[in-house]
């Protein structure tokens, strides 16, 4: 049993409660200092993009839905093509470290900080009638990170994990505008078309910031014949 927290290092203080006597994998893996630095999504949020709507001006929301995804639903080639997506935390500054540290750094220990809320974010939305389909990398990204983020998440998800997408590789989709974003060459190949006919699909990714990558990857999914195509990322941006 891990006595440090998997963060800073800290000893960590334990908490005997019944829960944490039957089931010891609840016991905390980082210290109450560094878990109160992640900013859980609660409360009010985008009904199709999951962004939390006290983090907006009132300007910024139309309904249930935040102005980037009635801009998205607008739009004749992209409309309806994600159903939802659900995020975990806001892709705060320290979490854009947290983000560096297990993305970047090859440190996917930290994955475990993650787990729990992760796995009950999932039950809370989804169950297994979806098939889950990690976002890929494209092989340069792989072979510069040695692991795929998004394969990490998915398999902690206790279901079996498809894959069913392949990825070219091409510029950050960060780097550029959004008419550049939305003008891109589809960014997806799908594998495996006669597996995902009538299937509902849950994309899992690290990070949604401006909706492309998954919209892309919807986009295809869609052409094949999915019923429908949602999301699970760790932090909305």
């Amino acid at each position: 049993m891990n006595e440090h927290c998997l963060i800073c290092d800290q000893m960590l203080k334990r908490h005997l409660t019944w829960t944490t006597l039957l089931f010891p994998s609840e016991q905390p893996v980082i210290c109450e200092r560094c878990e109160g630095k992640f900013q859980l999504i609660e409360g009010d949020i985008c009904q199709v993009c999951g962004r939390p709507f006290q983090e907006l001006e009132e300007s910024y929301r139309k309904g249930e839905h935040c102005l980037d995804c009635v801009r998205w639903e607008e739009n004749e080639g992209w409309s309806g093509l994600l159903r939802q997506n659900r995020s975990l935390y806001l892709y705060n500054d320290w979490m854009k470290e947290m983000m560096a540290l297990y993305k970047f750094r090859g440190d996917y220990k930290l994955s475990e900080v993650f787990q729990r809320k992760w796995v009950k974010l999932y039950q809370a939305h989804y169950d297994s009638s979806y098939l889950v389909v990690p976002i890929p990398l494209s092989e340069e990204r792989l072979y510069e990170r040695g692991f795929n983020q998004s394969v990490v998440l998915a398999n902690f998800l206790a279901q079996p994990v498809h894959d069913l997408l392949e990825r070219h590789h091409v510029e950050k989709q960060s780097q550029k505008t959004r008419k550049e974003r939305l003008e891109t060459d589809q960014l997806f190949r799908v594998k495996n078309k006669a597996a995902l006919e009538g299937k509902s699909v849950l994309l899992i990714d690290d990070i949604y910031t401006t909706g492309t990558t998954l919209r892309h990857a919807a986009k295809g999914l869609s052409e094949v014949g999915c019923k429908s195509v949602s999301s699970l990322t760790l932090a909305r941006g």
